[in-house]
């Protein structure tokens, strides 16, 4: 059983009352009555050995990545980040100094957003784990979602892909520095939103092959890239079509939609097509693209 089979196995199970969207997506949407603004609500865990290594990973960089996972979601959904809370396990190697630039990285990020942290939890653990929890904010009703892309809408990424997965692999240089501290797209998730129309968004956490299935499955569509995928430098193809981490925006658009080559030199790329077909699935040069990216439940490792 893969990650989205037990996402949706468990969808099924859990009771949705009161939510304008449950599970299944970015961030959860909550309508307060009467409110003019819809919350968001996203969590992610950052876990020793997973996401980050203790050998290599400094705790600055893992604390800023701790948060920059969170409001990636945020940003996919074309919002705000407004507070956080995050919970932290501490493994008996982290002592006082680690846990203190751990902080320092996260606050850092925090500041950067305007993002307050409201609170969380304190524990021990066999090896450092985090949860964070973000609270966003989006005008009433016009969250970005994954299910609303349609035949003819042009597919578009943001930035370069595979920089995070070449800097895991490298440790240095200007990849690794887009491992350590990606930048979360809050600003182009408000222009896709509000400017662009953007019709479908996700952040790409898990890798293009696997992001754009999710999109497609969620939308009822196949997607055909028929564009040139945007590679890092140095990166190699398989890096940026798999490889995950990189937190940049994967989104849809209409045919007349006029999106222009970049957003604050940040550029932006069409890479393909929405088409009638199957549900989910991806093809890219004349083949079946299969969901490769990294899948907790599956064979990938981070």
């Amino acid at each position: 059983m893969n990650e989205l089979e037990l996402l949706e196995r468990i969808a099924a199970r859990a009771p949705g009352a009161g939510l304008t969207l449950g599970i299944g997506d970015d961030c959860a949407v909550y309508r307060p009555r009467g409110s003019r603004e819809d919350l968001l609500f996203t969590t992610d865990m950052t876990i020793e050995g997973v996401h980050f290594r203790r050998e290599t990973h400094p705790p600055e960089a893992v604390g800023w990545k701790t948060l920059a996972r969170g409001l990636s979601d945020i940003a996919a959904m074309g919002g705000v980040p407004r507070f956080c809370l995050l919970s932290l396990a501490a493994a008996p190697w982290a002592d006082e100094r680690w846990i203190d630039r751990f902080y320092t990285g996260f606050l850092r990020l925090a500041r950067k957003h305007g993002v307050a942290l409201a609170g969380g939890d304190l524990a021990h653990a066999g090896r450092v784990t985090c949860d964070i929890v973000v609270c966003g904010s989006v005008a009433r009703g016009k969250a970005l979602r994954r299910d609303g892309a349609r035949p003819g809408d042009n597919i578009y990424v943001s930035g370069r892909l595979g920089g995070s997965a070449l800097g895991l692999v490298t440790g240095a240089g200007a990849a690794w520095k887009k491992h350590l501290n990606p930048e979360p797209r809050i600003a182009l998730g408000r222009f896709a939103r509000e400017k662009l129309h953007a019709t479908a968004c996700m952040d790409l956490s898990d890798g293009l092959s696997l992001d754009l299935y999710r999109l497609s499955k969620a939308s009822g569509v196949e997607a055909n890239l028929d564009g040139t995928v945007p590679v890092f430098r140095g990166a190699t193809l398989h890096q940026a079509l798999d490889g995950g981490e990189d937190y940049e925006l994967l989104f849809t658009v209409r045919p007349r939609a006029q999106v222009p080559p970049s957003f604050e030199s940040l550029p932006l790329t069409r890479i393909g097509v929405i088409r009638k077909g199957q549900p989910g699935r991806v093809e890219y040069d004349g083949r079946q693209l299969l969901p490769r990216g990294y899948d907790h439940f599956g064979s990938g490792k981070k």
